[in-house]
């Protein structure tokens, strides 16, 4: 016969839980003491700068070893926005600001629409600006924001923990990914929940931080590095990139006027007035704009053709069908 758990049982369990989450704490790199920093409240101000910058030199080369699955990620993510999909980044802490800079950069970058790239922050928006990384525990609660966005097929969801263990995130993936969505993990220790819970994982494995378990530093850094990879590479992927310009600038102030404009006069080798000129007459649309010139046709023809290559502009320009 099947009892239900005592009072006392349920808080001898839940104590467990906590010596086992402590005892993987311990072994985790990111939480980790780190020799290179040792008596490091007893260092000048160089000494401390000479220090951490010694440590920051690590993050590129730890990315580095993750190249094969960042690409990966690139491809996957290319492929869910072309499909009418979202990317949708989901963190706590100070991953979930990462996630939520890189998502909020892509609409005024590549003029993405904004439910394109989201994120998801454990605690909400107000734990952009206030810590509540309470939220952070809570498997029911990274559950339940990522059903509300309803994932789908279509969509990719990645997670972001430094230490690969956080629960609310890796629980929403786990989810996503129950309910047939794409997913990755970017974290930065080995063999972690998360990594398993998704169908790529990225690590970054930075090593201990100069402060121990501060990784709103090194590993932070690195998450940075990887989102920026993402995403960049994605809008290059879809065509938002011709040579290395952002020709899909949102022209939105008066520097991003201004860097329309030089965009124009570079590719085209022409003279600020007819890029000004021009940029008027495609209705303030760089790719536009940029099509008109280099194939030589009017407005609505470039319009086609750009509607054709599903905004890819370098097909655009060539009028071919779109491949990716």
């Amino acid at each position: 016969m099947v009892t239900s758990m005592t009072m006392q049982e349920m808080a001898d369990a839940q104590e467990d839980t906590k010596k086992n989450q402590a005892s993987q704490l311990q072994h985790l790199t990111t939480e980790s003491q780190n020799e290179a920093s040792q008596g490091f409240d007893t260092k000048s101000a160089i000494e401390i700068a000479r220090i951490i910058n010694h440590e920051d030199a690590k993050v590129a080369a730890a990315v580095k070893k993750a190249l094969p699955e960042i690409a990966q990620v690139i491809d996957q993510v290319a492929r869910c926005l072309r499909d009418g999909g979202r990317l949708i980044y989901i963190g706590a802490g100070s991953s979930g600001r990462i996630a939520a800079l890189d998502a909020s950069e892509c609409p005024p970058t590549y003029s993405t629409a904004p439910g394109q790239v989201q994120y998801i922050m454990a605690g909400g928006p107000k734990a952009l600006a206030s810590a509540v990384e309470v939220n952070e525990d809570s498997e029911e609660l990274g559950q339940r924001d990522i059903a509300r966005r309803r994932p789908t097929r279509k969509d990719i969801i990645v997670g972001l923990s430094a230490s690969g263990r956080t629960p609310y995130v890796v629980a929403a993936v786990a989810y996503a990914r129950a309910r047939g969505a794409h997913t990755a993990a970017v974290t930065c220790n080995q063999d972690t929940p998360l990594a398993a819970a998704a169908d790529i994982a990225i690590i970054a494995d930075v090593g201990p931080e100069v402060i121990s378990g501060s990784t709103r530093m090194k590993a932070g850094t690195s998450q940075k590095m990887i989102l920026n990879m993402i995403t960049t590479g994605t809008m290059t992927r879809l065509g938002y990139v011709y040579e290395n310009l952002m020709v899909n600038v949102h022209m939105q102030n008066s520097k991003l006027v201004e860097r329309g404009i030089r965009i124009l006069m570079g590719a085209c080798k022409i003279d600020r007035e007819t890029a000004v000129q021009t940029i008027k007459s495609a209705g303030r649309s760089v790719p536009v704009a940029l099509v008109m010139l280099k194939a030589k046709v009017d407005k609505p023809e470039a319009v086609r053709r750009l509607a054709k290559s599903d905004g890819n502009v370098r097909l655009a320009i060539e009028d071919n069908v779109l491949e990716l």
